[in-house]
C-alpha cells in the first residue's frame, strides 16, 4: 500500500483506463468517436460501390423543372415503378412514405400500377417507445396490399452531432408483418429469401448470412465515393424523367435503360433541394437514397464492418496501458514524452489499420483520452516530486554548502559518477548469418516474431550461465561474463553457453523447417582478456557496458567464422583456460583487421569427451592435415583435408584449406612464411 501511495499517479492512470472502458460501453464520447470513424472510413477503399447491383432513379431540380409541378403525382410514381419492373428491375425500392390517402383519388390506379410491377418496396414508419418498437405505421390501403414495406431507421450515435452510420434492427419488430428495415427488405426481395435473425446473425436463407453486433446496430460500410463526386447519385443515377413514358423512347434509349435496370435493386427517391432529404455521414452529407444504398451494399457484402468484442477491446486497452506505464517510470521528461507519443502512434495506427484492412472497429477516442490524461497525470506527479526534491535539498544542505554547490545539486540531484574498472572477462558476440536475406522473405510481423523467439532463447541461455547481456544490435547479441559479479569460471560459463546455444539452434532449425520458415545459423565469437567495464554514458543516460581491445577482438572472431564456414570461434586466450573442459579444433593463426599481432583461433565443438565418434575421426584427420600444411607439405595436406570432406562434404575449414593448398601448390609461399593468414575484411 505504501508503494501505491507513492505512485498515486499510476493508480490514477489505471482508474482512468477503467473509466474509459465504462465510457466506451455507454458511448459517452460518441460525437468525438464519430469523427474518428469518419477519418477511417475515408481511408477504407476495399468495397467499391456495387453499381452492378444497385441503380438510382432520382427526382432532382432538373426533373421538377421539366415535370412542371411538385410533388410527383402518385399515378406517375406508379407508372415509373411499373416501367422499372418492365425494364427488368428485380426490386423497385421507393423511398416514399404513403402515410395518408391521396387527395386526388390516385390511390386505386397507383395501387394497380404497383401491383402490376409486382416487386415494389416502400417505406413504413416504426413506432418506438423507450427503445422498443411497439408498432409499425404501414402505407395506406389500397397501396399497402400492392407492396412490401420496410421501416427506415438509420441513425446517429450522438445526440450532439448528426452522423448517420448505423442501421438499427429491432428484434421485437420481426413479429410484425414486414417488420424489417427497408434495406433488409430490399436485400431479401433481391435474393428471393425471407430474412431471419437468429444467434446474432441475420440469415437470408442459405444465400447470405450477416453477423449483427450485440447492440443490434449494423455498422454501415460506406463505399468510397467516385473520384470528384460528392455522392453516389452523381455517377450512378438516372433521372426519373426518362422513365415516365417508355413509348416515347427510341430502341437504343430503351436498350440503355434496360442495361441499368436489369436484375438490379433500383432505389427511387427525391434529391431535390426542397426535399431536405440529406444527412451527415462518415463520408460527408449524402442523400437518403444514398444511405439506403450504402446499407444495402453493406448487407450484400456480409456486414464487413464489425465492432471489436469486449475482450479484444480490453486486451488492446491493457496493452496500451502497459506500454504507456513502461516509460512512465522514467525520470526523463523526454523519454516519457517519446514513450507516450510512440504508444499513442502505435495504438492509433493499429486502430486505423484494423478498421481499414480488417473491418474491425476499435473505439479510438476513449483509450486515447485516457492515454492523454494519464500522461498529464504522470508528468504532474514528476513535477511535484522534482519540486519537493529541490526543496528538500535546499532545506537539508543550504546551511552547510555554498549556494553554488546547492544549485548544482538541485539541478542534478543524482550526480552519477562516470567511469568503470578494468578486469579480466570473456566477451561474447553473436550474429545471424544472412539475416538481411532472411528478412526480405518475411513480413514485418513474421520477422519480429522470428527474431523475438530467437533472442529470447539465446538470452535465456546467457541468463542460465549468469552472463550479462550488454546490448542488442538488430539480430546481434553482445554479452559478457565476469562482471558485475566476480566469476572465476567466466571462461567456462561463456564456452558452455555458446555450446548450448548451437545445440539449441540445431533443434530450432528442425522446427523452423517443419513450419516452413527460414532457418537460422548463428555465428559466435568469444575472447578473454582485460576489459574496461562499468557505467558509461552521460549524466542523463548510462549503460553498464564493456570496451577495450579484447572486446574488439571478440567481435572480429564472430565475423571471421564466415571465412572458415564455422559457427563458433574462440581465441587462444580463451581456450587455454578451458583446455580440459571443451573439445576444439585449431582453425588457423590469423591477423584480423585493425590488429597487428596474430592470434591463434579454434572452433569450439562441444564439452570434453562428448564428441560423436564420426566427428572425432574428422577432427583427427583434420589435425593431421593441418600439421602437414604447417610443414609446407601442401599436397599431403590437400589430400588430408579431402579425406575430411569424404566424411563431411560440407566441412567449412577443410574446404577452406583445400582451396588454400591448391593456391600454395601453384605458388608456394616465401621461405620465411610464418603461417599467419591475413584477413582483409571484418567478415
Amino acid at each position: 500500500m505504501g508503494a501505491l501511495r507513492k505512485r498515486w499517479d499510476v493508480v490514477a492512470v489505471v482508474l482512468l483506463f477503467l473509466l474509459a472502458a465504462v465510457a466506451e460501453r455507454l458511448e459517452l464520447f460518441s460525437a468525438v468517436e464519430e469523427q474518428t470513424v469518419s477519418f477511417r472510413q475515408m481511408l477504407r477503399t476495399q468495397q467499391p460501390f456495387p453499381d452492378h447491383v444497385i441503380t438510382f432513379v432520382v427526382q432532382d431540380e432538373n426533373f421538377f423543372d421539366a415535370y412542371g409541378s411538385w410533388p410527383l403525382r402518385r399515378t406517375d410514381l406508379g407508372q415509373i415503378a411499373a416501367n422499372i419492373a418492365a425494364l427488368g428491375g428485380r426490386v423497385v425500392a421507393l423511398d416514399n412514405l404513403f402515410d395518408f390517402p391521396s387527395s386526388y383519388g390516385e390511390d386505386e390506379p397507383t395501387a394497380a400500377l404497383l401491383q402490376q410491377a409486382g416487386n415494389v418496396l416502400t417505406v413504413s414508419q416504426g413506432r418506438v417507445e423507450d427503445g422498443v418498437m411497439v408498432g409499425i405505421n404501414y402505407p395506406v390501403e389500397p397501396l399497402r396490399s400492392a407492396v412490401r414495406s420496410g421501416y427506415t431507421n438509420i441513425q446517429s450515435t450522438s445526440a450532439v452531432i448528426e452522423s448517420m452510420s448505423r442501421l438499427r434492427l429491432y428484434p421485437e419488430a420481426t413479429a410484425f408483418e414486414d417488420g424489417w428495415p427497408f434495406a433488409v427488405q430490399a436485400v431479401a426481395m433481391y435474393l428471393g429469401e425471407e430474412p431471419e435473425l437468429r444467434g446474432g446473425t441475420l440469415h437470408f436463407g442459405d444465400a447470405l448470412a450477416v453477423p449483427i453486433p450485440a447492440d443490434n446496430e449494423l455498422r454501415i460500410d460506406f463505399p468510397p465515393l467516385p473520384a470528384g463526386a460528392s455522392g453516389y447519385v452523381d455517377t450512378f443515377a438516372l433521372s426519373a424523367l426518362e422513365l415516365l413514358d417508355l413509348e416515347a423512347l427510341s430502341e437504343d434509349a430503351l436498350r440503355e435503360l434496360r442495361f441499368w435496370m436489369q436484375d438490379r435493386i433500383v432505389v427511387f427517391g427525391d434529391t431535390s433541394e426542397v426535399s431536405h432529404d440529406y444527412f451527415a455521414t462518415p463520408l460527408g452529407r449524402l442523400y437518403g437514397v444514398e444511405i439506403i444504398a450504402a446499407s444495402i451494399s453493406t448487407l450484400l457484402a456480409g456486414g464487413p464492418l464489425q465492432p471489436a468484442g469486449a475482450g479484444a477491446s480490453a486486451l488492446i486497452a491493457l496493452l496500451v496501458l502497459a506500454g504507456f506505464l513502461a516509460t512512465a517510470f522514467s525520470p526523463s521528461p523526454g523519454v516519457r514524452a517519446a514513450g507516450a507519443a510512440a504508444v499513442f502512434l502505435v495504438w492509433a495506427a493499429f486502430a486505423v489499420w484494423s478498421y481499414v484492412s480488417l473491418g474491425l472497429i476499435f473505439a479510438m477516442s476513449y483509450v486515447s483520452s485516457a492515454l492523454i490524461l494519464g500522461y498529464l497525470l504522470i508528468n504532474l506527479r514528476f513535477y511535484l516530486q522534482e519540486r519537493n526534491q529541490k526543496t528538500l535539498i535546499r532545506d537539508a544542505f543550504g546551511q552547510y554548502l555554498s549556494p553554488k554547490v546547492v544549485n548544482i545539486l538541485v539541478k542534478d540531484p543524482s550526480r552519477l559518477r562516470l567511469g568503470g574498472e578494468r578486469r579480466e572477462m570473456t566477451a561474447f558476440f553473436s550474429d545471424v548469418a544472412g539475416f538481411s536475406t532472411i528478412s526480405e522473405q518475411l513480413t514485418p510481423e513474421e520477422l519480429v516474431s522470428l527474431l523475438n523467439q530467437y533472442l529470447t532463447a539465446m538470452c535465456d541461455i546467457i541468463s542460465e550461465y549468469e552472463g550479462t547481456v550488454d546490448k542488442f544490435e538488430g539480430d546481434a547479441i553482445i554479452a559478457f561474463w565476469g562482471a558485475p559479479l566476480e566469476q572465476p569460471d567466466h571462461v567456462r560459463r561463456a564456452c558452455f553457453a555458446a555450446i548450448d546455444m548451437q545445440q539449441h539452434m540445431r533443434d530450432y532449425r528442425e522446427r523452423l523447417k517443419a513450419e516452413g520458415r527460414p532457418v537460422l545459423h548463428v555465428r559466435i565469437g568469444l575472447n578473454t582478456g582485460d576489459m574496461l567495464v562499468g557505467n558509461m554514458g552521460s549524466a542523463q543516460r548510462m549503460d553498464y557496458t564493456m570496451m577495450g581491445d579484447a572486446v574488439n577482438l571478440a567481435a572480429r572472431l564472430e565475423g571471421a567464422n564466415k571465412f572458415y564456414g564455422t559457427y563458433t570461434m574462440i581465441s587462444e586466450s580463451t581456450y587455454v583456460q578451458v583446455v580440459d573442459e571443451v573439445e576444439v579444433r585449431e582453425l588457423d593463426l590469423i591477423r584480423v583487421v585493425g590488429r597487428r599481432e596474430p592470434v591463434r583461433v579454434y572452433e569450439l565443438l562441444g564439452r570434453k569427451g562428448q564428441l560423436p565418434s564420426e566427428q572425432a575421426v574428422i577432427v583427427q584427420r583434420y589435425r593431421d592435415a593441418l600439421e602437414a600444411y604447417r610443414g609446407k607439405r601442401f599436397e599431403a595436406a590437400c589430400e588430408g583435408f579431402q579425406s575430411v570432406l569424404e566424411l563431411d562434404p560440407d566441412d567449412g575449414p577443410a574446404l577452406t584449406y583445400v582451396d588454400r593448398c591448391q593456391i600454395f601448390m601453384a605458388e608456394p609461399p616465401p621461405d620465411d612464411w610464418d603461417g599467419v593468414f591475413q584477413l582483409t575484411e571484418k567478415g
